[in-house]
């Protein structure tokens, strides 16, 4: 191995989509990290500046909508106009669907299918015998040669649970991946073509995981799958599946709290029901709904009716205090008419769930959904979402200022530039805090030795409608307690 200087090597990792994106660009961080290079993951949006010395660009692509691919698209663009000297890898669910097509944009572009995305964590070995920056041409023809030797349609993904950490470089809180891949085959969703056939991380993995996050001093975790409801494992000798887990994650831990970040509403049982009364499950619950019409949740192969989710949603409001219920629709599907889009709209607003993700429908090459008749046109599909998100923005302000002088947990996210009084000369630090049920808090504190990720006691003093209403992430003032 040759004399390596890590200051003329620096890795960008740009990441796009889900909360599994976010893993595992985590770990592919953590893989270049332990081989001492410099990782940077800040967004190639935010950098002005040509930079000759980034050698390779690692982009984690979603594929979940066209505007999704092209983002994608726009940022690979982007890198390889800024990292002049930057090999650029794809991968991702992007990369595993169109791998032909990102090829295309440029000769410096490598791709890495999804579904072998684990394999990048070699590549810090191929970077340290090859001088990158000097011949980097000879370092992309074995890049490209690794990629065509690997198998990239399976069944399974490989090695899905590889690209795992307990070190997060750009999160406060933890996340762990318990289960990949789906077997469901809703008409419009290609997740499952792209990330293959559901598996689970063996319940064991996952305990020794959770204990060792705790350890390290983690205050939350967030536990990440595409389909909660087909994780599968077995336990003395015993099939389980999430609640089971969930339970015997709180049986093994004493502090660390538990954020479940996709729910769906099959598993939202009296046993679900019985282990989230546990205050250490936090009062903030997504909820996979797509639409409130039971045709079109027919038609799009969706294995519940409205009235399935309804009864999910009371149910977690009767145990859980205070909850935060998010949930995603899509508008515009095809054969949606005014009736089927004003049942969804009733639908939210019985529910008055805390926040609407809203996704005009779009078409995913190779879904059964793209050669559905009766299409919706884009401009009513938009329409229907501005109403749904006029709905959100309401729902959204009255839930967060029911919290107005109420005291609750946060989680200190991030530290932002601090203030100066230039009267009184004292300091002011600006802290960004998410509470336990999922408000967005902008703190500013003399105190300037938090530390990110340290759980605090705060008040929510104001709800800040105008930020609200125009999309931005900080919701609220509060102070520290």
């Amino acid at each position: 191995m040759q004399d390596f200087n890590s200051d003329n090597y620096i890795i960008h990792i740009e990441t796009l989509g889900c909360r599994l994106n976010q893993i595992e660009s985590e770990s592919i961080a953590k893989s270049f990290i332990d081989n001492n290079f410099i990782v940077t993951c800040d967004s190639v949006t935010s950098k002005t500046e040509i930079n000759e010395k980034v050698c390779l660009s690692i982009i984690n692509t979603c594929t979940v909508t066209q505007k999704a691919e092209q983002k994608a698209r726009r940022i690979i663009r982007l890198v390889l106009k800024k990292f002049t000297n930057s090999i650029v890898l794809v991968t991702g669910c992007y990369a595993q669907l169109k791998k032909n097509e990102i090829e295309n944009i440029d000769s410096r572009v490598v791709v890495f299918g999804g579904q072998i995305k684990s394999r990048i964590s070699s590549i810090p070995l191929i970077l340290l015998n090859n001088d990158v920056l000097s011949d980097k041409n000879s370092v992309l023809i074995k890049l490209k040669e690794l990629s065509k030797q690997i198998q990239t349609k399976i069944g399974f993904p490989e090695n899905s649970f590889q690209l795992s950490t307990s070190n997060f470089i750009n999160h406060s809180r933890a996340s762990l991946k318990i289960q990949d891949g789906c077997n469901s085959n809703c008409s419009y969703c290609a997740i499952h073509i792209a990330r293959g056939k559901s598996v689970s991380l063996d319940c064991e993995t996952v305990l020794k995981r959770v204990e060792e996050l705790e350890q390290k001093g983690y205050e939350e975790v967030v536990i990440t799958t595409v389909n909660i409801a087909q994780y599968r494992s077995e336990y003395n000798g015993l099939s389980i599946g999430f609640s089971q887990l969930l339970d015997l994650m709180l049986k093994n831990t004493q502090k660390i709290h538990f954020r479940i970040s996709s729910l769906y509403p099959e598993i939202v049982d009296d046993y679900f029901c019985s282990i989230i009364t546990n205050p250490r499950v936090c009062p903030h619950f997504h909820i996979s709904v797509q639409s409130g019409s039971d045709k079109i949740l027919k038609t799009m192969n969706r294995a519940y009716s409205s009235n399935d989710v309804l009864n999910a949603c009371k149910r977690i409001s009767k145990c859980k205090k205070d909850v935060f219920l998010a949930c995603d629709i899509i508008t515009g599907f095809p054969g949606e008419t005014d009736e089927d889009f004003n049942q969804t709209y009733e639908f939210c607003k019985k529910v008055k769930f805390s926040w609407i993700h809203i996704f005009p429908f779009s078409e995913r090459e190779g879904t059964p959904a793209v050669n559905f008749k009766n299409k919706v046109p884009q401009e009513i599909s938009r329409k229907r979402a501005e109403k749904l998100t006029e709905l959100a923005i309401q729902n959204k302000i009255e839930y967060i200022q029911q919290f107005e002088n109420r005291e609750l947990d946060a989680i200190l996210e991030s530290i932002r530039n601090p203030r100066i009084n230039l009267k009184t000369g004292i300091n002011k630090t600006i802290y960004h805090a998410v509470s336990e049920n999922f408000i967005h808090c902008e703190i500013i504190d003399s105190n300037m030795n938090l530390l990110s990720g340290k759980k605090v006691r705060i008040k929510i003093i104001k709800t800040l409608c105008e930020k609200i209403i125009n999309g931005e992430e900080i919701e609220t003032e509060a102070i520290i307690l």
